[in-house]
């Protein structure tokens, strides 16, 4: 039987999930540009560093793609998430959350969740809950976040939050890497029968150089330093990204393979009769 609880704590609970999702890079395209690249001016390897404009673009290109990935923040939170993103025009996606782990993982256990489906629509990103907490919304199964609703929250979080949701498109890894003084090519690697370059680099957020918008993103998701890996293939496309660093609230790690680049992405709006507005329950 699952306790009773304050309206606020489940919908709070499933925003703090989201944020890590985000945090570690999963998605959410930055607008800097080669004028923000301090790796292609600095000691960076110009092979690499061309290699990595060339999966920039193409990921870009591709519009969409299935992910499936691990992430641990410490004891805050460890989960796996699979699904579909869309950055073709409107960002879209479907996804399963699962908590595996970590105090926030409890929180949910103790809420009656263990897994969550998230839909991101162009203007909102909805969390499904499960039937014992449903039952303190009225019987509505559906959360939603408008992300404009998302702006006022305390600390920039909540403007953060908005602007990555608002852009699928999984470039922070690369992103990070062109940013990266120490960038080079590891190898060529096989990662799930697909034959890929290997690059690495680590980027100290606080040493960060000409990249004004992606240093605040950083900062404001509690990143201070991060070990970046990432394989492409003969496509220049991301097939896998690897991330270890250190947060303000402890070690995180995410690995996160890419697959099927161009599949179709369907994420409609849930009835309105069974969604309550996040803005509402707090």
């Amino acid at each position: 039987m699952h306790r009773t609880v304050g309206r606020g704590i489940l919908p709070t609970a499933l925003l703090a999930a989201l944020t890590t999702v985000v945090a570690c890079g999963l998605w959410g395209d930055s607008d800097s540009h080669a004028e923000e690249t301090p790796a292609e001016t600095a000691s960076a390897d110009a092979g690499s560093v061309a290699a990595l404009r060339a999966a920039e673009k193409a990921t870009g290109k591709a519009g969409s793609a299935r992910i499936a990935s691990t992430t641990v923040m410490g004891d805050m939170l460890s989960m796996k998430t699979d699904g579909a993103l869309g950055w073709a025009g409107a960002s879209t996606g479907r996804l399963r959350l699962t908590y595996t782990g970590g105090q926030l993982a409890e929180t949910m256990r103790e809420l009656g969740s263990t897994s969550m489906e998230a839909r991101l629509l162009p203007d909102a990103y909805y969390a499904k809950v499960g039937d014992g907490f449903a039952a303190q919304m009225h019987g509505k199964h559906w959360i939603k976040y408008a992300y404009d609703d998302l702006e006022s929250l305390p600390g920039g979080s909540g403007t953060y939050l908005k602007e990555q949701l608002a852009n699928t498109a999984p470039l922070p890894p690369v992103k990070l890497l062109l940013v990266s003084r120490d960038v080079h090519k590891v190898g060529e690697e096989e990662v799930r029968g697909e034959r890929t370059t290997h690059y690495s680099g680590t980027v100290n957020v606080a040493d960060l150089k000409g990249a004004d918008a992606l240093k605040e993103q950083l900062e404001q998701a509690g990143v201070t330093t991060e070990k970046i890996d990432v394989w492409v293939n003969g496509d220049d496309l991301l097939v896998k990204k690897v991330e270890k660093g250190e947060l303000t609230t402890g070690s995180m790690s995410a690995t996160a393979y890419y697959s099927d680049y161009g599949v179709q992405v369907a994420a409609q709006e849930p009835p309105a009769s069974d969604t309550a507005d996040f803005k509402e329950l707090l």
